[in-house]
């Protein structure tokens, strides 16, 4: 969900944050060489990821994981491995993307702990693992349930080396059942940043609060209440944190969404409005020439959904078409790499394949096997 038109905030140090359309469109010149990619990564149950050509229209390799169901996935900064977590064990297992080999993979628990977390972060050098898990410790008649903490992971020891307790302000970001704010590492690898309510900047070795962007009490008339969204993975670039927003206004509290790059260096945010923001958006898949972008949005619930697809001119940021498409219960939205179909997949056996110039369906892929609503990544 993306948010905003005239800026967001400065944090307490004063770093500015920039806001012009013109700059919001150079975030996306790093992606263009993922978007003429054509092998998507698809996490499958039971227990692997799949490799899809969009061209072929196929699955052209299959790499089995051996820790359980990936629940979680993510490309390296500089895209040469993927990090996949597992459910079953709470495992982490490591892809090579020129050899589709699994190179790496270990499991947290042990048989009387579990040690449960959900996605995460590598450093730069791919040693260590950021993310925010939770211990559980069996007992011979219950089980007792820790607070959320900031964990390092040592991808070589295959252990957990460091664990924080969380700030106060930290915990509603994260004391849900697995803590789920997105964490990015700076590219010096000396910070982490953690997206929430606000942004929270801390020390990569012992996780002291540094700094925060409050972005809740924006320095500008007329926006509060901004949230940072998750990373969108097929126009990210090393060092930028690209991200939806949702805001609102203090007045009459009307919430719009929009399209915002973090600098993970110089702590700066360009940030532009798109539109009024509905009841649900199923994330933003952008075109390779950054022109056009496109969202499914969702309006009721149960028995009263309705789903549409809305198309975006981004070099005037207003909508150019909309279109009715079938609702799923749970559903991922993707877009080909050359942006001419649009796919939704995701919790079922099939990709639905719509034309983006008309957003009429042409075809569906059966990819005979249950994908997990872990995301996607996209290569080349």
């Amino acid at each position: 969900m993306r948010v905003g038109h005239q800026g967001l905030a400065q944090s307490g140090s004063g770093f500015p944050i920039a806001c012009t359309m013109k700059k919001l469109l150079l975030l996306f010149v790093a992606g263009a060489a993922l978007a003429s990619a054509g092998l998507l990564y698809l996490p499958v149950y039971p227990a692997a990821v799949w490799i899809f050509d969009e061209s072929k229209g196929e699955v052209v390799d299959r790499i089995p994981l051996v820790t359980g169901t990936p629940m979680s996935i993510r490309l390296s900064p500089d895209h040469k491995r993927i990090y996949v977590g597992t459910i079953d064990h709470n495992g982490i297992e490591v892809i090579d993307v020129a050899s589709h080999k699994v190179i790496n993979h270990f499991v947290l628990n042990t048989p009387t702990k579990q040690f449960r977390f959900w996605d995460g972060t590598p450093d730069p050098q791919g040693k260590l693992f950021y993310t925010v898990s939770k211990e559980i410790e069996k007992f011979p008649d219950h089980y007792e349930v820790g607070k959320a903490k900031y964990t390092v992971i040592d991808l070589e020891q295959q252990k957990i080396v460091k664990t924080a307790e969380l700030g106060k302000d930290e915990q509603s970001d994260n004391d849900i059942d697995w803590g789920r704010a997105p964490i990015e590492v700076s590219p010096d690898g000396k910070f982490l940043y953690q997206f929430g309510e606000h942004i929270t900047i801390l020390q990569a070795d012992d996780f002291k609060i540094v700094d925060k962007l409050e972005l809740a009490k924006p320095n500008f008339p007329g926006m509060q209440h901004v949230h940072f969204g998750s990373d969108l993975d097929l126009i990210n670039e090393p060092g930028q944190h690209i991200a939806i927003f949702n805001s609102e206004d203090p007045i009459v509290h009307n919430k719009v969404f929009g399209l915002a790059r973090f600098d993970l260096s110089s702590r700066q945010m360009d940030f532009n409005p798109i539109g009024p923001a509905p009841p649900g958006i199923a994330g933003l898949q952008v075109t390779p020439d950054k022109k056009f972008a496109y969202t499914i949005v969702e309006n009721g619930v149960h028995g009263n959904k309705r789903c549409e697809f809305w198309a975006f001119d981004l070099s005037s940021d207003h909508i150019t078409q909309k279109a009715e498409v079938p609702c799923r219960t749970r559903f991922t939205l993707g877009i080909s790499t050359n942006g001419k179909k649009l796919y939704i997949y995701g919790a079922g056996f099939e990709i639905e394949v719509y034309d983006a110039a008309t957003l009429k369906y042409e075809k569906t892929w059966n990819l005979n096997v249950d994908v997990t609503y872990a995301g996607i990544v996209v290569t080349p």
